[in-house]
């Protein structure tokens, strides 16, 4: 097969892995009503599904620490988009016996969990390897390409179920795999470069000793708590504290708050020269701050949606943002930082729901008090990367 020499076409093939993620973690939720009546699930095994499908990826996170550098950028990637259609395709073939469709269900997640894990691993380093001038801006726009596939997702399903029947789920399950399918031999083909090479990177014992990497792990968490304490529950808090309909809730919650969340990101792509990132890092965190401010005191449902819905656009940076001072602060870690942060950023991504969960239920399901708990996260960013902007870079 012959190889592309232009490493665009790495960056194009990324941003498919990206999607192939959101595709990934958005669309079984979808059917989360449908399978419970056609399998005859309780709730606590729909609830295993994404709890099953996080902890292999934060499993795939921490293996990867060790395994990647060895096997290779290009055969882990390519296997990452294996895995990931195997799964999405064994939604549809693993369920078809009725005995057996929870069993199918579950192994489905498994593999497309495993695919996922390895590219939230691998598409950051890989990006951040080629021999492009901005690489704020590259890392920013790429992780934007998370939220329009969890946006074409929702929309996507909407139609298709509206058009055709939510029966015919596994027919999109099948379009859906088309994706990471096209991407595998896309990856086979496009240039990768490796971000250091493996005899000049920071042994991992080094880099667990420096301080600055503890520091960018607890922003990650905090990153990931920020975005998915206010994402998970904000269309629950419209419907229930802000007293508006379910659609409503729906399109004003979750999909407005990923569509400017990924705007965000695009519009830091297009302008990282004109603002410095840390700066942007810490406007974002303020703004952040004063949306669950905004969600939790405001006086009417339409500023509490607004709040909501401005939250996308404040925790936008923050993930990719901390990726990109990683790099620019520790630039011999190699591959081994990236898993280990990727991790941190999914054990934030469930810990904020549940501080919001917790909190709210000790307080009488009140979800306002949980949001305003939930603050503490971008309270941690602000202050960590004030703190950052002192520390000067870690050599090898």
């Amino acid at each position: 097969m012959k190889r592309l020499t232009n490493y665009a076409h790495t960056i194009y093939a990324s941003y498919l892995g990206y999607i192939t993620q959101a595709i990934v973690n958005n669309f079984a939720p979808l059917l989360f009503l449908t399978f419970a009546r056609d399998f005859s699930l309780t709730l606590d095994q729909i609830t295993l599904i994404t709890t099953i499908n996080f902890a292999v990826q934060l499993l795939v996170d921490l293996i990867a620490t060790k395994v990647v550098d060895r096997i290779g950028y290009r055969p882990c990637v390519v296997a990452a988009h294996v895995f990931a259609a195997a799964g999405l395709c064994g939604m549809a073939v693993f369920t078809m016996s009725a005995a057996n469709a929870y069993a199918g269900l579950m192994l489905s997640v498994v593999l497309y969990a495993i695919g996922g894990g390895i590219i939230e691993v691998l598409i950051s380093p890989i990006v951040e390897a080629c021999p492009t001038e901005k690489k704020e801006a590259a890392m920013s726009l790429l992780h934007s390409f998370y939220c329009w596939g969890h946006v074409g997702v929702v929309l996507l399903s909407t139609a298709f179920f509206a058009a055709f029947g939510v029966q015919s789920w596994r027919v999109l399950a099948f379009v859906f795999a088309a994706v990471p399918v096209f991407n595998i031999f896309y990856f086979m083909r496009v240039p990768i470069y490796t971000i250091v090479a493996e005899e000049d990177q920071m042994p991992l014992g080094s880099l667990l000793k420096q301080k600055v990497f503890w520091l960018l792990m607890v922003i990650m968490v905090c990153a990931g708590a920020s975005e998915q304490a206010m994402s998970q529950w904000s269309s629950a808090f419209a419907e229930s504290a802000l007293s508006v309909s379910k659609t409503i809730g729906d399109l004003a919650g979750p999909c407005t708050f990923a569509i400017l969340m990924g705007t965000a990101r695009a519009i830091y792509g297009k302008y990282s020269d004109k603002i410095p990132l840390q700066r942007m890092m810490i406007l974002s965190a303020a703004l952040c701050i004063g949306c669950y401010l905004v969600a939790v005191f405001a006086g009417s449902p339409v500023m509490g949606l607004i709040g909501c819905a401005v939250c996308g656009f404040s925790v936008g940076i923050f993930w990719p943002g901390t990726f990109s001072v990683a790099a620019m602060k520790l630039p011999a870690a190699g591959t081994a930082m990236y898993a280990l942060m990727a991790l941190a950023g999914d054990v934030g991504c469930s810990a904020g729901p549940t501080v919001v969960g917790m909190i709210a239920n000790m307080n009488g399901d009140n979800l306002k008090t949980g949001l305003l708990a939930a603050i503490v996260f971008p309270v941690v960013i602000l202050l960590g990367i004030a703190r950052l902007r002192g520390k000067k870079s870690a050599a090898a």
